[in-house]
């Protein structure tokens, strides 16, 4: 039997999408599954483990703001305060009115002594808070105790 020039290319066609495309739809669906597996490995304190998940996430998401937030959290359990400022501040690029990385970034700052950043955070703490806006008792008290004695009282 012979298979017509039209039929050749279909077949070819059909070949050349599950050779190729296929293994890149499967590359992609496992690509969008690292931000999720790191957030459950995060969730159960598999710090070294996760942190390898959103870095990946990252090679492939460079936007995601949700990753850097996480390798920041997690920076922060291991005591690691300059790469958890680069972070904050890769998710403060992304996302400027992302309330949590403000406030994580602001705690930092009162931790390092950093008044005038601290002071700077703060108000923009205070402009964009929707999650977290529960936690500018916990600021206040902080940084009360970085202020100097004259601008005690207005915080």
């Amino acid at each position: 039997m012979i298979i017509s020039n039209m039929m050749k290319k279909i077949v070819i066609h059909f070949i050349f999408t599950l050779t190729y495309l296929f293994p890149i739809e499967v590359v992609l669906a496992n690509q969008s599954n690292f931000y999720n597996d790191g957030i459950s490995l995060f969730k159960i304190e598999q710090y070294d483990k996760s942190k390898i998940l959103f870095e990946k996430d990252i090679v492939f998401n460079p936007k995601n703001s949700g990753s850097y937030l996480y390798l920041a959290k997690i920076f922060d359990q291991k005591g690691n305060d300059k790469e958890q400022e680069i972070n904050l501040i890769n998710v403060l690029t992304i996302n400027p009115n992302n309330d949590e990385a403000i406030f994580m970034l602001t705690m930092l700052k009162i931790k390092q002594s950093d008044y005038k950043k601290s002071k700077e955070l703060i108000d923009r703490f205070k402009k964009v808070c929707n999650l977290f806006c529960s936690k500018n008792k916990e600021i206040a008290e902080k940084f009360k105790k970085l202020s100097p004695d004259d601008e005690k009282n207005n915080y």
